[in-house]
């Protein structure tokens, strides 16, 4: 029995990056000799062992052959006679399909990753890359993670005889939403959109997002113009501010309406807010989004345009802005609906490093109605034989003579600083 490091851990350490976790493959071994060392088994599909001590993934040598449609469509050949040259021809990329010995640092090489690494390619192993559906995804989250790599002609050929073929139908939304949110968390976010489309599978996964290319914005208020130009930039405004990923999708989300509005009626966009919000959860729902990214991508949504006009509104209006977004008992929330609003704005040619001040002006007024006395005046409305509704008006006016408060020591827009545009 021997063992090899392979993977994204031998790749990332020869490009200097840090190596967050290992994988092992195991050659000449069997499942019996692998219980007997004291590993324990993991995964139904073919045969992975935790290590005893360290807990990490230790995989038998294996091949592996087509037979059926989509990511389970696989028949797997673990045995003693498989050989580490066998086991990395099944890989996806010449980057991921190096091992390297753990005791002598030898580095084995059958298809020419460090080449690839050295040339900063993305290229596939073998034409075996096409059974594999969720490898699309995969190499359109390492375009947004390895942000000067180019991806191989041949290889981009593939990616699109895949999607002809259909094979992208067959993804799980599991696997979808795993690959979407970690290149969306990558460097260059946009970049996996952008091969994605030229491949003809962002038509296929996200049809809402695809169709806003080729859709017109005012120029005044979006010198980019297209929208789909539009939602890159925001990602990459998004990216620049380190947000989180439940912005990051709502950044995604933000303007699916647009790609509905009546050809007549452009470049404005008049009610494409609410638009956007049935869209977004129609996205949700078919790829099974977890909760925070769904619900903050349909605030945003819902409430962007509203958020980018605040700094016309008083202490009454902001208040009421925070009711509908739930500010008060989701701040947190609140907080991150801000940040997609400012990614939004920078997110337009020339608009790259313009303040966003309707950020900390709302951000204030939410900690001071968060902060308001509301147990005083609470009791002193009992106190004065007041019930129910009128307790709540009196809570309510302290809280939006806090709000008055915080705005009255709050930055406002400037001439130079244009809000958004009113459609977004």
């Amino acid at each position: 029995m021997k063992v090899y490091i392979v993977g994204g851990a031998v790749r990332d350490a020869l490009l200097g990056l840090p190596v967050q976790d290992r994988d092992w493959v195991v050659v000449g071994s069997t499942p019996e000799a692998m219980l007997r060392a004291g590993y324990k088994p993991v995964g139904a599909d073919f045969p992975v062992f935790l290590h005893p001590e360290t807990a990490e993934e230790y995989a038998l040598a294996r091949t592996e052959r087509k037979a059926g449609r989509g990511y389970h469509g696989f028949a797997f050949h673990a045995a003693p006679d498989v050989t580490l040259e066998d086991d990395l021809a099944r890989r996806d990329l010449t980057i991921n399909a190096i091992a390297q010995d753990p005791d002598t640092g030898a580095l084995t090489d059958p298809y020419g990753g460090q080449a690839d690494l050295a040339a900063r390619v993305l290229r596939h192993v073998s034409p075996a890359f096409v059974e594999d559906p969720v490898r699309l995804l995969r190499v359109a989250r390492f375009a947004a993670r390895y942000a000067d790599f180019t991806l191989a002609p041949e290889t981009l050929a593939l990616l699109r005889q895949m999607v002809a073929a259909g094979e992208v139908d067959h993804l799980v939304p599991e696997r979808v939403w795993q690959e979407l949110s970690r290149g969306l968390m990558a460097a260059q976010p946009g970049r996996m959109i952008e091969l994605l489309r030229s491949t003809g599978a962002l038509a296929v996964l996200l049809p809402e997002l695809d169709a806003l290319w080729g859709v017109p914005q005012p120029p005044t208020h979006h010198p980019e113009v297209d929208t789909g130009v539009h939602q890159l930039l925001v990602l990459a405004a998004a990216a620049a501010l380190q947000a989180p990923l439940s912005v990051r999708w709502a950044c995604l989300m933000h303007d699916l309406g647009k790609a509905t509005t009546p050809r007549n009626e452009w470049p404005r966009h008049i009610g494409h807010e609410q638009r956007s919000v049935g869209l977004a959860r129609q996205v949700a729902e078919r790829w099974k989004l977890p909760g925070d990214c769904r619900e903050l991508a349909e605030l945003v949504a819902r409430e962007h345009g509203n958020i980018h006009r605040s700094a016309e509104f008083g202490p009454e209006a902001v208040m009421r802005l925070i009711d509908r977004c739930d500010g008060l008992r989701r701040p947190q929330r609140f907080a991150e609906a801000l940040l997609a609003c400012e990614c939004d704005a920078r997110g337009r040619t020339g608009f790259e490093d313009r303040p966003y001040p309707q950020r900390a002006r709302l951000q204030a007024a939410l900690d001071a109605a968060l902060a308001a006395d509301v147990q005083s005046a609470s009791a002193a409305a009992v106190a004065a034989g007041l019930k129910g509704p009128q307790i709540g008006e009196r809570v309510r006016a302290v809280r939006v003579a806090a709000v008055a408060q915080a705005l009255a020591g709050a930055p406002a827009p400037t001439p130079a600083n244009p809000p958004a545009s009113p459609a977004g």
